[in-house]
């Protein structure tokens, strides 16, 4: 698993540190989302995937099989 978060479009609701502090928290400044772990262990799967799901932004992407995402392959824009 492969997790992204977009902090231009996060808007510091904090639902995913709530949801699951051990790989998201906010930044003092602005309160918008730091990731803290890019590629969880399995066993935070579940509380990743709800925190993407209740994220009223969509900032948050996760990619289960781990893949990058096309605009992150190299040679692409």
């Amino acid at each position: 698993m492969r997790v992204e978060v977009d902090r231009d479009r996060c808007v510091g609701a904090g639902m995913c540190v709530l949801t699951c502090p051990e790989v998201f928290d906010q930044d003092e400044e602005q309160g918008r989302v730091l990731l803290l772990a890019a590629a969880p262990g399995p066993e935070r799967r579940p509380a990743v995937t709800e925190a993407a799901e209740v994220c009223p932004s969509g900032a948050i992407t996760v990619h289960p099989d781990g893949t990058r995402a096309p605009a992150d392959t190299p040679g692409r824009a």
